[in-house]
C-alpha cells in the first residue's frame, strides 16, 4: 500500500508539473517540491497510524517527483555539457540510494525503526533551503541567462498537453525510463535467504549506479550513447541469469553491483536523447513528463512485481527482470534517433 501511496504522488506531480512549472516557475515549483517533501518525512518520523504514514509517503514522493522532473530539465537547457552534468546529477541520487539502506538497517535493529527518517528529514530540509539560497525563487530563463521567452509566441498550456501526449519519441522514451527499476532486494531476501545482509547488497547495487552514471561516461562518449545502451542490457542480462541460476548469495551480491553499474547510465542517456529529438516548444514539459513517470515506475513496478509473486511465488520476478531489460532493447529501438528538435 506504501508504494501505491507513493505512485499517487508520483503520477499527480507528473501531470500537474507542466501546469505549475507555466504559472510559477523553476524556482518556485522545486522548492515547493522540497518542501512537501521534507513535510511528508516529518509526518513519518513518529509512526503515525499507518493510514496517516500512506498520506505522508503521498506527500513525500509529489515533491520528489516535482523535483525529479525540475532538475532534469535545468540541466537539459544547459548549454554545454549536457551529458556529463547529467550523469553527475543522476550520480548523486544514486550516492543516497547507496547510503539509505545502510543506514536504514541500523535503524531497523531499534525499538523506534521510524527515527530513520530523521535522517531524511534533515537532509530534506537542507535540500530546500539550498534551492531556495541558490535559485531564488526565479524562472528558468532567468537562472541560465537565455532570453525571456517571447508571450506572442508562447504556446496555450493545452496546446502543450495535447503535443507532450501525441508524440511517440516522448512517450516511449517514457516507457524506457519507467522500466528502469528493478526488485533484486526482494529476490534476495526471499529467494536466495539473503536476510538482513539485503540490505547491503542494495546499497552495493547502488553503488553500482552511481559509478556507472560517472564511470562509463567516456565510454557512451566513445561508443556513442545510442549504440552504448545496447551494449549495456545484453551485458545486464548476462548478469541477471547469473542472479537467476546460480544460488550463491556472494556471487549473486557481485552480479547485482555489475548490474547497478550497467543499469546507471540509462536515465541519463534517456534525458539526453530527448533533449536532442524533442521540439523545444515543449522540451521543457516533456523533460519533465518522462522525469515524474519514471518516478511513477519506482513505484508501480515493485508494486506490481510483488503482486505477481504473491500469487505465483518469488521465483516468476528475476525471468521478470530479464524480460524487462529486454523490452528495454525494443523501446530504445523504437525511440527515433538522430536530432530532430527545432528551434521553435
Amino acid at each position: 500500500m506504501l508504494f501505491v501511496s507513493g505512485c499517487t504522488g508520483y503520477f499527480l506531480a507528473s501531470v500537474v508539473n507542466i501546469h505549475l512549472t507555466d504559472k510559477l516557475g523553476f524556482g518556485k515549483v522545486v522548492l515547493l517540491g522540497g518542501v512537501l517533501q521534507a513535510l511528508g518525512y516529518s509526518i513519518m518520523c513518529p509512526g503515525p497510524p499507518f493510514p496517516v504514514l500512506c498520506i505522508a509517503y503521498s506527500l513525500s514522493g509529489f515533491g520528489i517527483s516535482l523535483q525529479c522532473a525540475q532538475a532534469n530539465t535545468f540541466i537539459a537547457h544547459l548549454p554545454n555539457g549536457t551529458s556529463a552534468k547529467m550523469g553527475l546529477l543522476h550520480a548523486s541520487g544514486g550516492l543516497g540510494a547507496f547510503i539509505a539502506p545502510l543506514i536504514a538497517t541500523q535503524f531497523s535493529q531499534l525499538p523506534r525503526w521510524s527515527f530513520h527518517y530523521l535522517t531524511s528529514l534533515s537532509i530534506a530540509l537542507l535540500n530546500a533551503l539550498v534551492l531556495l539560497f541558490v535559485f531564488k525563487l526565479r524562472r528558468l530563463h532567468e537562472v541560465i541567462g537565455a532570453p525571456e521567452p517571447n508571450a506572442n509566441t508562447s504556446q496555450s498550456e493545452e496546446s502543450k498537453y495535447k503535443d507532450i501526449f501525441r508524440s511517440r519519441a516522448v512517450q516511449m522514451v517514457a516507457l524506457f525510463v519507467w522500466l528502469t527499476v528493478g526488485w533484486i532486494v526482494t529476490f534476495v531476501i526471499e529467494v536466495r535467504s539473503g536476510g538482513a545482509s539485503a540490505g547491503y547488497i542494495s546499497s552495493g547495487f547502488f553503488g553500482g549506479l552511481m559509478l556507472g552514471r560517472v564511470a562509463l561516461l567516456p565510454i557512451n562518449k566513445k561508443v556513442g550513447e545510442r549504440r552504448v545502451i545496447y551494449i549495456y542490457c545484453f551485458l545486464a542480462i548476462g548478469l541477471e541469469l547469473v542472479v537467476w541460476l546460480v544460488p550463491d548469495i556472494i556471487g549473486n551480491a557481485l552480479a547485482v553491483c555489475l548490474v547497478g553499474l550497467l543499469l546507471g547510465p540509462m536515465f541519463p542517456v534517456a534525458m539526453n536523447t530527448t533533449s536532442n529529438i524533442v521540439p523545444r516548444r515543449i522540451l521543457t514539459g516533456s523533460i519533465g513528463w518522462i522525469a515524474s513517470f519514471g518516478q511513477v515506475g519506482s513505484a508501480v513496478f515493485p508494486f506490481m512485481t510483488g503482486a505477481l509473486a504473491q500469487k505465483y511465488g518469488v521465483k516468476v520476478l528475476q525471468p521478470m527482470l530479464v524480460g524487462t531489460l529486454t523490452a528495454h532493447i525494443v523501446l530504445w529501438a523504437i525511440v527515433p534517433s538522430g536530432p530532430q528538435r527545432r528551434s521553435d
